[in-house]
C-alpha cells in the first residue's frame, strides 16, 4: 500500500473524542455523498485504529489472543472498513467476531453477554447522526458501553503516536499482508451465526432494561398486557434505511400486542438525513398521520438515526387533530419521567417522604436516587426530578461522559434508573449503557398502558400526585385528577413543566467560529457578558424577574460551579444560569463547540417562549463578538 497524500491532514481533520471516532471515509471528501469507496488515507486509518485496539487489549487483559466484537451500520462506507479492520485484527492476534449490520445496542448487547469473563472488547463502524458522507469508530468492553475518559484518552493517544511513526502506510500495508484469507473465509462464513446471537442478546436484555427482572418483570409485562386489551396501540417507524431495519424492533412489538408499521425498511435505503430532528422526522409524522386515519391506535412513531442508538418521536396529538413532532427535549423528559414513576410503582421509590431518596446512606434509607444528564439538558428535568425527590447532575455534552457520570454515582451509592442527554433525546435506561430509541418508545407506551386498576395507580396518576404535590401546575390540557383513565398522549406531554429550549437542530443553534482557543474565546465572552448584564439587569429584573447569574461548566464527568474565569470551561460546556430575587433558577444560555461535528453550539432554556427568543439572540451575539474581538 503506498503512502497516500494528504494522511496528516486527514488525521487533523478528524474528530477524536470518547463518544467516537469521526471523519468524512468516503472517497469524494463529501459529507453528503453516498459513495461506497473509502478515501485512501483511511484505508490505513482503520487498519492502524484495528492495530491499535488489538494492543490496548492486550494490554489491558494481558492476553495473547483478545476477542474482538466487530460490526457495522448501513453507511455506504461501511463495508470496505469492516473488512480493513477484520484482516487488522487478525493480523494483530485478535480472534473477530463479525456481526455484519446491527444496532449499535445490539452489538452492546452482545459485547455484555459475550464478554463476561472473556478477555476483549468491541468496535463498532458508525458515525451515529452525522451526514452519508462521514463514518467512524466507537471502542469498549465488557460492559457494554464506549471506553470511559481517561482510556478513551489514552487509546487516541496510542492512535495519533502510531500514525505519526514511521511509514504508517508500510507498517498496516504489511500488516494486512499478513492476513489468512482462510482465517478471514472464517470470519465471514460465522457472521450469519453472530447476527442471530446479537440479536437474541439484544432481545434478553432489551427486555430487562424496560421491564426489570424476575416478579418485577411478570408484573410490569402483566400490566402493558392487561393495558393494551383496553387502550390499544399502534405503532410507526421511519427506519431511513438504518441497521434498525435488521433488529429486533418489530419483532418485539408485535410480540407485546402492539401494532407496527415501517417505511425505509430495506438496510442502506438511507432517503433523507440521518439526524433524527427537525425535517428529518416529517415522513415519518406525514407515515403516522396517514395511518392514524385508517386506525386512531396508531399514535406514536419514531425515526432513528443510522446506528439505532437514538431516535426522536412523533404523536397523535389529539387536542390538535394532527401528528406533531416532538422535540428531542420533550421526548427525555418524558423518558424520564416515566421512568421514575416506574421506580414508584415497582416500590423503589417513595413520595411519602421524597427528600429521603437524596439524602446519604442511613437507616431508613440505604440507597439514594439521582438522574444523570448533560450540562445543555433543559431546567424541566430539575423539575421532573425534584417532584420525585430525585437529585439532577450534570456531565459534558457527549454519551460517553454522561454514562461514566452515572457510573461514578453509582459508586457512591447512588441508584440511577435514567440518565442521557435531553439536549439531543437521547435517553438510557439502566442496566444499559448505551441509548436506545427503544427505551423511550417503551417509556411512552408504559404510561399510556400502565393505567389505574382498583386501588393501584398507574404511571400517570404517580406522575400527577407528584406534580400536585411539588406545586407543578397543571396544564389547561391536563386530566382532573378524577379523569384516571380518561387521558391521551397529549394530555401527558401538557403535564409537563413548560420550559421553552432552543432546538439543537434549529439554526439558530449553530455557530461558524474562527478562533481555535476556545478557553481564549470564553474569556472574551465573559468581558462582554458581565458588561452588556450591568446595561441590561435592570431591564431584566423588570420583565422577567431575572436578578442575578452563575457561571458554571460542565467538563468531562464534573459540574463546576461559580466560575470566576470562564476560560476555565475550556472546551467544555458554558452555562449562565439566571436566578430571580428569590434565587430560584428560571434560564440558563449555554455553548460549547462539538467534538463530533465541526460546529459551535448555543442554546437558551426558559420558562417563557418569549424569554428563550430573547436569551438565544443576545447569547448568538455575544458569542459572534466574542469571535471576532482581537
Amino acid at each position: 500500500m503506498n503512502n497516500p497524500a494528504g494522511l496528516a491532514e486527514t488525521l487533523d481533520r478528524m474528530i477524536l473524542s470518547p463518544s467516537g471516532w469521526r471523519g468524512i471515509f468516503n472517497a469524494h471528501g463529501d459529507e453528503e455523498s453516498s459513495g461506497e469507496e473509502l478515501a485512501p488515507p483511511y484505508h490505513i486509518i482503520t487498519a492502524a485504529a484495528a492495530a491499535v485496539f488489538a494492543e490496548y487489549l492486550s494490554h489491558v487483559f494481558s492476553a495473547s489472543c483478545p476477542l474482538v466484537i466487530l460490526g457495522r451500520d448501513t453507511r455506504p462506507t461501511g463495508k470496505t472498513a469492516a473488512d480493513l479492520m477484520i484482516r487488522s485484527f487478525l493480523a494483530s492476534g485478535c480472534s473477530v467476531r463479525f456481526t455484519g449490520v446491527a444496532a449499535a445496542p445490539e452489538i452492546m448487547a452482545l459485547a455484555r453477554s459475550t464478554l463476561d469473563g472473556t478477555p476483549g472488547g468491541f468496535c463498532y463502524i458508525s458515525a451515529s447522526h452525522n451526514p452519508i458522507g462521514y463514518n467512524g469508530l466507537k471502542f469498549g468492553l465488557e460492559d457494554g458501553g464506549v471506553l470511559e475518559g481517561a482510556e478513551a484518552n489514552r487509546l487516541i493517544e496510542s492512535f495519533r503516536n502510531y500514525l505519526a511513526g514511521p511509514d504508517p502506510a508500510g507498517r498496516t500495508g504489511a500488516l494486512l499482508e499478513k492476513t489468512g484469507e482462510a482465517a478471514v473465509r472464517g470470519v465471514y462464513a460465522e457472521s450469519k451465526r453472530v447476527k442471530q446471537e446479537a440479536l437474541g442478546a439484544y432481545r434478553s436484555f432489551g427486555e430487562k432494561v424496560i421491564t426489570g427482572e424476575g416478579p418485577e418483570a411478570r408484573r410490569v409485562n402483566k400490566a402493558i398486557r392487561e393495558g393494551l386489551k383496553t387502550f390499544p396501540l399502534g405503532i410507526a417507524a421511519d427506519f431511513n434505511g438504518s441497521a434498525r431495519t435488521l433488529s429486533i424492533d418489530e419483532e418485539l412489538f408485535r410480540s407485546l400486542g402492539l401494532g407496527f408499521h415501517k417505511i425505509n425498511g430495506n438496510p442502506g435505503e438511507i432517503v433523507h438525513a440521518i439526524i433524527p430532528e427537525g425535517d428529518s422526522l416529517e415522513s415519518c409524522r406525514r407515515l403516522l398521520e396517514e395511518l392514524h386515519r385508517r386506525d386512531p391506535s396508531v399514535i406514536l412513531g419514531y425515526m432513528p438515526d443510522c446506528d439505532g442508538d437514538r431516535g426522536n418521536l412523533v404523536i397523535w396529538d389529539q387536542g390538535k387533530g394532527a401528528a406533531r413532532s416532538l422535540e428531542a427535549q420533550e421526548v427525555f423528559a418524558l423518558a424520564c419521567m416515566a421512568e421514575l414513576a416506574h421506580l414508584v410503582w415497582i416500590g423503589e421509590l417513595s413520595l411519602e417522604n421524597p427528600a429521603r431518596n437524596r439524602r446519604d446512606y442511613d437507616r431508613e434509607n440505604n440507597c439514594k436516587t439521582a438522574v444523570a444528564v448533560n450540562g445543555p439538558t433543559s431546567m424541566r428535568i430539575d423539575r421532573i426530578a425534584g417532584a420525585f425527590g430525585v437529585k439532577v447532575f450534570r456531565a459534558e455534552v457527549g454519551e460517553a461522559n454522561v454514562v461514566n457520570l452515572a457510573r461514578h454515582l453509582r459508586k457512591e451509592g447512588y441508584a440511577v434508573r435514567i440518565l442521557g442527554e435531553g439536549s439531543n433525546g437521547g435517553s438510557i435506561t439502566h442496566p444499559s449503557s448505551v441509548r436506545d430509541p427503544l427505551t423511550a418508545v417503551f417509556a411512552l407506551i408504559k404510561l399510556l398502558t400502565i393505567r389505574k386498576n382498583g386501588a393501584s395507580g398507574g404511571l400517570f396518576d404517580i406522575w400527577r400526585d407528584a406534580a400536585k404535590k411539588a406545586g407543578i401546575p397543571a396544564s389547561a390540557g391536563m386530566p382532573g385528577v378524577n379523569l384516571a383513565d380518561g387521558f391521551s398522549l397529549a394530555d401527558i406531554i401538557a403535564s409537563l413543566p413548560a420550559f421553552f429550549t432552543t432546538a439543537a437542530a434549529a439554526s439558530e443553534a449553530k455557530l461558524q467560529v474562527m478562533t481555535d482557543d476556545h478557553g481564549l474565546l470564553k474569556n472574551r465572552y465573559q468581558e462582554i457578558f458581565e458588561k452588556e448584564w450591568d446595561e441590561k439587569k435592570d431591564d431584566l429584573q423588570k420583565r422577567w424577574g431575572i436578578s442575578a447569574w452563575e457561571a458554571r461548566a460542565c467538563v468531562g464527568t464534573e459540574e463546576l460551579r461559580n466560575l470566576s474565569s470562564f476560560g476555565d470551561a475550556q472546551t467544555g460546556g458554558l452555562k449562565i444560569v439566571f436566578k430571580s430575587g428569590g434565587l430560584a433558577e428560571t434560564a440558563f444560555i449555554w455553548m460549547r463547540g462539538s467534538k463530533t461535528e465541526p460546529v459551535f453550539r448555543i442554546m437558551a432554556d426558559a420558562e417563557d417562549a418569549a424569554l428563550e427568543r430573547e436569551l438565544i439572540a443576545w447569547q448568538r451575539a455575544m458569542t459572534t463578538k466574542a469571535d471576532t474581538a482581537e
